[in-house]
This record gives structure tokens, sequence and C-alpha cells, in this order.
């Protein structure tokens, strides 16, 4: 009834394989999500120079 060691190193090498690229992929995600809320963050400053440039340009009856 000994049932200990009965997992073989290839099967152990794979789950590891399996767990790393479980990691590389969750890292990758984090820096794409990053960097989608960096753009969200220069969000507001964008909007505010586009209105800026609206007020100018209906200013100068450009509009």
């Amino acid at each position: 009834m000994n049932t200990r060691g009965k997992l073989e190193a290839e099967d152990l090498l794979k789950v590891i394989l399996v767990l790393v690229v479980v990691w590389l992929a969750i890292e990758v995600l984090d820096e794409v999500l990053g960097l989608f809320a960096n753009l969200l963050g220069l969000l507001p400053d964008l909007l505010g120079i586009v209105i800026v440039v609206l007020v100018i340009l209906w200013l100068l009856d450009r509009i």
C-alpha cells in the first residue's frame, strides 16, 4: 500500500513547466493591463487639451 514516489520525474517536470508557463502568462497580462491603466491615466489630460483647443478654435471662429 505504499504509493509514495509513484509519480515519475517526467510528470513532475511537466507540472513545473505548466506552472512556469502560467506564471509567465500572468506576468505578461499584468504588464499589458498596467500599460492600459497608464494610458487611461492620461485620458483626463488629453481630454482637457482637446477642450482647450476647441474653445480656442471657437473663439477664433474656426469652428
